[in-house]
């Protein structure tokens, strides 16, 4: 089961675009990083530069609009994630719990939709497309 862990840090909404890290901090979440790497769970991970970088797209009205960053109504940002292959929902928990998070960070735990989740009918519609590492579209070919 592939599981999303979404890190969430209070206060990254109205962080300035340039940041300035804490190098013990890095290093922590680097052995971290490092462990899940070693334990065969870890698929991809990246860190993400803060909202006021960024730009939304959104079609409320039919036609995209675009809103850069940062977003005064935004409370909750991702500031990163790691995309883990684990056996549960229990261990990607087990996982999240050993990060080295500070007191203003959270983590999110969000299962990866896979294509046998979905009926057949659903399954047959997405198989148009083929994704590039395996995930939508390879269902019933």
């Amino acid at each position: 089961m592939r599981f999303m862990m979404l890190m969430i840090p209070l206060g990254y909404e109205s962080a300035p675009a340039e940041l300035d890290l804490d190098p013990e901090r890095v290093a922590a979440m680097m052995r971290y990083n490092q462990a899940l790497k070693d334990a065969g769970v870890l698929i991809t991970l990246e860190g993400l530069h803060p909202p006021a970088t960024g730009a939304r797209v959104s079609f409320a009205t039919g036609e995209p609009i675009v809103t850069d960053g940062p977003f005064t109504e935004a409370k909750d940002v991702i500031g990163g994630f790691w995309m883990i292959d684990v056996a549960s929902r229990a261990e990607a928990i087990a996982w999240a719990k050993k990060c080295p998070a500070s007191n203003n960070e959270t983590i999110e735990i969000r299962q990866v939709q896979e294509m046998g989740d979905f009926s057949e009918e659903v399954q047959r519609a997405a198989a148009t497309f083929e994704h590039p590492q395996g995930g939508w579209g390879k269902a019933l070919r």
